[in-house]
């Protein structure tokens, strides 16, 4: 009687990593040497930031795609913060605009020029203070426009209104020590942590309340790291008490035991998970790895199931991952990652193999766009929204109809409670998109008509002072000529 091994069907089996040919990396690039695990590299359909090593302060550099090859040393960065930046995270909302957390205690917003920049950029649209230690995490709400969370050494999770540059909620009692990162779940109702006393914990933000939490998810001592997959589960990375690198897979509602759990290795380099919600497949780089491992998580068991490894030569300071709206559809590309090395940024490409030309449905279920479904204002009003979601069968281009205009309005007239208004937040920003063909649509119609009258006002008055100064010109050639 003969065994065949069965082997699991899967449409990601064969996926496989190459990296770009040389002429399309950005070489010559000083990565930060800073010690945070931090993945320094963010990127987005537009551009590509990476935290640099700068004298005096703060920087990170802003790359348009297109400017692979060598980076020139005189190349202007983003340089307002005065301490070292630790984390950066492009606002999935508009690809223009880039947040920074940093050893100065503060968080600041920064629009990058649709071209990417000429100059040095030192004036950050908003500056977000309320951090009393380094802030060393940074990210958006998926769904909420202008809602930003903010995690520092202080143990305190701040999350702010960056439209009018106020502190929404402070989360400062729920986390005893360190927190290694932050993870919202898919419409941004709850975020997931990992902190430094092994602890697991979902929270609700708005209630200021620890929906679950469980104790020693990973008995090591090292980083953990804790994200949110597209169903609610929560799937984390860390070490065992011999110091061997996990990975598990948890249900929030009971937290108890781990629904799956695999031991790696025993390499001593934290593990950063990148998820994409679209496949249900994890990817798992190691900080100091050559390796990329990737994972397909399932509703059988055992949930995770190892696909493969891109292995490569150079150990990898960090990582940048392509939202999927930035992807080459039409050569079954399904992920892009960006590797940072010593002294240069290398993007590897992970693709299916498929005979076909044709749009691969499978591969590609409509994804989250860059419309927010909520404004920062709903939200806190206890609103949740799905992510918009856009089809990439067109192969998504980011279109000229996101020009970002920046409006400032005074925060102390808004109807907003007092405790908004700090010192150095009088003035605020709004960031919105704003379509370019402005006069074109019917409410812009409204706008202009209120102009022209405004003009027809200012017509009438100009012209009755004119009547006004003639006859007071003529009052005083009477008196001077002694006629009254």
């Amino acid at each position: 009687m003969s065994f065949r091994k069965v082997v699991r069907q899967s449409k990601f089996r064969h996926v496989f990593g190459q990296p770009v040919k040389n002429d399309q990396c950005y070489e010559d690039i000083r990565v930060s040497r800073v010690t945070w695990d931090s993945t320094f590299c963010a990127v987005n359909p537009k551009f590509l930031a990476v935290i640099v090593e700068a004298s005096g302060g703060g920087a990170f550099m802003v790359l348009p795609l297109s400017k692979t090859g060598r980076i020139d040393k005189a190349y202007p960065t983003v340089c307002g913060h005065t301490g070292p930046v630790l984390d950066i995270d492009w606002c999935p909302h508009n690809d223009e605009v880039i947040a920074s957390g940093s050893e100065d205690c503060t968080v600041m917003v920064w629009q990058i020029p649709e071209n990417g920049l000429t100059s040095p950029l030192t004036e950050p649209v908003v500056v977000l203070e309320g951090h009393t230690k380094r802030v060393g995490i940074i990210t958006w709400h998926p769904t909420a426009r202008n809602v930003l969370l903010s995690a520092g050494c202080d143990n305190v999770v701040l999350i702010w209104n960056v439209g009018t540059a106020e502190e929404l909620y402070r989360l400062d009692s729920l986390h005893p020590d360190l927190i290694y990162n932050v993870s919202w779940n898919h419409n941004g109702s709850l975020f997931c942590s990992a902190c430094k006393d092994k602890s697991v914990r979902i929270i609700d933000p708005r209630r200021g309340t620890l929906v679950a939490e469980r104790e020693k998810a990973h008995e090591g001592a090292r980083p953990m790291r804790a994200i949110f997959l597209a169903d609610g589960k929560v799937f984390t990375t860390g070490f065992s008490r011999m110091s061997e690198r996990q990975l598990a897979l948890w249900d929030p509602e009971n937290l108890e035991e781990p629904m799956a759990l695999q031991e790696l290795d025993s390499s001593n380099g934290a593990l950063l998970p990148f998820y994409d919600p679209d496949t249900s497949v994890v990817y798992v780089c190691g900080k100091g790895d050559s390796s990329i491992r990737y994972f397909e998580i399932t509703d059988e068991s055992p949930y995770i199931h190892f696909l493969n490894t891109f292995t490569s030569k150079e150990p990898q300071r960090g990582m940048g991952s392509m939202p999927k709206r930035g992807l080459e559809v039409s050569k079954c590309e399904i992920a892009r990652f960006y590797k940072l090395h010593e002294r240069k940024c290398e993007p590897i490409v992970m693709t299916v193999p498929r005979k076909s030309d044709l749009f691969q449905d499978d591969l590609y279920p409509d994804t989250a766009g860059p419309e927010a479904a909520l404004e920062a204002e709903d939200w806190v009003s206890g609103q949740d929204a799905d992510p918009i979601l856009i089809s990439l069968r067109e192969a998504y281009v980011p279109s000229k109809q996101r020009d970002l205009k920046v409006s400032r309005r005074n925060v102390l007239s808004d109807s907003r409670p007092a405790s908004s208004s700090r010192p150095g937040a009088s003035t605020a920003t709004k960031i919105t998109d704003v379509p370019s063909g402005i006069f074109a649509g019917a409410g812009e119609s409204g706008k202009l008509e209120e102009v022209l009258q405004e003009l027809r006002a200012l017509r009438v008055l100009v012209k009755e002072q004119g009547e006004r100064i003639s006859r007071l010109e003529e009052q005083l050639g009477r008196m001077e000529n002694g006629d009254t």
